[in-house]
């Protein structure tokens, strides 16, 4: 049992470290930061830039302190709020199986982490080292808890930020016109008067030749 925790810790913190450097740094074939800021835009998490790193560092973070069996339940917690949220931006309406792109791979994981959190992470592990292991069925409820909550919170501020950016793209844009009419035409260039014409004078009969 000792060492199948350890296999099944260090094994999903690792591919979860290896998501994270997918997102952040383009590694094993990832659309790196830019790509990942994109996908933030499509899902409408914004700002996409502050949605996109802490994706990526949470996946990262978390992976690795799973791995390494450190603060279990808050890993644990973490990755469960990036999986959550996965499920509600993108798989849900698509069913639960895989082949549809639907939520199975996302809810298997969360599963996992769960049972990892409730038998603890084995001796084999920073947290029995520190002798600060937690687990048990109170650490697996309050990891999924602090996961869903995290998630809540991720989506709605993303929301927030959605419609920040639209309000103020309409702002701008109403203010478009009233700033055409503000702007004041250059004043013309100054033009010399044309000289008067000169007319013969009648007092001065005209001579002939």
């Amino acid at each position: 049992m000792n060492t199948g925790r350890l296999i099944a810790r260090v094994v999903i913190g690792g591919l979860f470290v290896g998501h994270g450097l997918q997102k952040l740094a383009g590694k094993f074939g990832g659309p790196g930061i830019e790509g990942t800021k994109g996908m933030m835009e499509s899902l409408e998490m914004r700002p996409a830039t502050a949605h996109a790193y802490a994706a990526g560092v949470t996946e990262t973070a978390g992976g690795a302190m799973l791995a390494a069996g450190a603060a279990t339940p808050l890993a644990a917690a973490s990755l469960i709020g990036v999986m959550i949220t996965a499920i509600r931006k993108v798989h849900l309406p698509n069913g639960p199986w895989i082949s549809d792109r639907g939520y199975e791979y996302n809810l298997v994981l969360i599963a996992a982490l769960l049972a990892i959190v409730d038998g603890g992470p084995g001796p084999v592990s920073l947290d029995a080292l520190r002798r600060k292991s937690r687990r048990g069925f109170p650490a697996m409820l309050g990891a999924l808890g602090v996961g869903a909550a995290a998630s809540t919170i991720a989506i709605e501020l993303g929301r927030r930020g959605t419609q920040r950016e639209i309000d103020l793209a309409s702002y701008e844009s109403s203010r478009e016109p009233e700033n055409a009419q503000d702007r004041i035409a250059p004043a013309p260039l100054p033009t010399e008067a044309p000289l008067p014409k000169k007319t013969a004078n009648p007092s001065v009969p005209p001579t002939t030749a």
